[in-house]
């Protein structure tokens, strides 16, 4: 069985009837509007994060009522974000997919994803579940925070491995441990083994955003070389900061002299890459990333094994392998 059928395997019922509820939830006497929904549904990824909220629930309960509406209000918001931050990056596509505001424009776009954020707030509200909406509303608090945070240091250049840690927690991990926590929530778990579903969510979103930055330096498909995309847009991610505490001063200058003045040429960019190879970066963020896993699956180690059990172990290594 493969890794994603064996993910699947313990809410394959769940996700099937999910898929109906969260439609109902995106109903408009709008045609436009649900052209647009409609368009949305049909692009959908994994959807690892409603998988995430009923493993969750499933580790520590039975799925209920509760957590749909979880699962619901976590994705409405969530494609919320990925739609405005599409304007905002000026992104046309997204997985293969034109993005909303490359087909309707920015403005219809903005609307659209307040019209996902208001139906997320509306379930939550209609249902009584204030606890839910606590906690996926401090997600995307704080990962605006880590967003403006990221563009402010990507400015100046200065981030640390301490900033690093603090915008990726903000950015991605924040979002996966709403994810597990709104679960758990959904199934009556408080105290700490809330908690520790929570920190499982953060631990495993850590390892999978190192992940992603990792495969800046890989070798693309397509072009036969790493794509250096975040050194593009100027991004220090883990890989490249911790070359840099790896070298003296003057070399420091030089390539952040290269990111800051040719990070758009594509010769300078592949001189980069080189560099952070060299200098050990590319096995010291692996090696970050598997400590992190690894404390994902310590957060699991108290529960009984289980078909669930099993399926979150797996997720958690499947993060690591991904090639996407």
């Amino acid at each position: 069985m493969s890794d994603t059928k064996l993910i699947k395997s313990p809410i394959k019922e769940e996700m099937k009837q999910f898929e109906p509820f969260f439609k109902e939830q995106l109903k408009s006497k709008i045609p436009l509007l649900d052209v647009i929904t409609n368009y949305v549904l049909r692009r959908k990824g994994k959807q690892m994060r409603p998988m995430l909220v009923f493993l969750s629930a499933k580790l520590n309960g039975e799925v209920s009522e509760s957590s749909y509406i979880a699962a619901a209000l976590i994705e409405l918001l969530h494609t919320a974000t990925l739609i405005h931050d599409d304007v905002v990056d000026e992104t046309y596509q997204r997985r293969g997919f034109f993005s909303i505001n490359a087909l309707w424009k920015s403005k219809v776009a903005v609307l659209v994803g307040d019209f996902f954020l208001s139906k997320g707030l509306s379930l939550s509200l209609d249902t009584g579940q204030i606890d839910v909406l606590k906690v996926v509303s401090n997600a995307v608090s704080e990962m605006a925070e880590g967003e403006l945070l990221q563009i402010e240091k990507s400015r100046k250049l200065d981030i640390t491995e301490e900033v690093y840690y603090q915008i990726i927690r903000k950015k991605t991990a924040t979002l996966i441990a709403a994810c597990t926590k709104a679960g758990a929530l959904s199934v009556g778990v408080n105290g700490d083994k809330l908690t520790n579903m929570a920190q499982f969510g953060e631990n495993l979103g850590i390892a999978f955003q190192i992940r992603d930055d990792l495969f800046d330096y890989e070798q693309n498909g397509m072009i036969g070389k790493p794509t250096g995309n975040d050194i593009k847009e100027k991004k220090l991610t883990l890989p490249l900061i911790y070359a840099l505490g790896k070298t003296d001063k003057q070399e420091q200058r030089r390539i952040l002299r290269l990111i800051r003045r040719h990070h758009k040429n594509e010769k300078k960019v592949q001189e980069i890459i080189a560099f952070v190879k060299a200098n050990g970066g590319i096995e010291y963020a692996t090696e970050q990333m598997e400590l992190f896993a690894e404390k994902a699956k310590n957060n699991l180690a108290g529960y009984p094994d289980s078909e669930t059990k099993t399926a979150l172990q797996t997720m958690v290594d499947y993060t690591l392998k991904r090639k996407k």
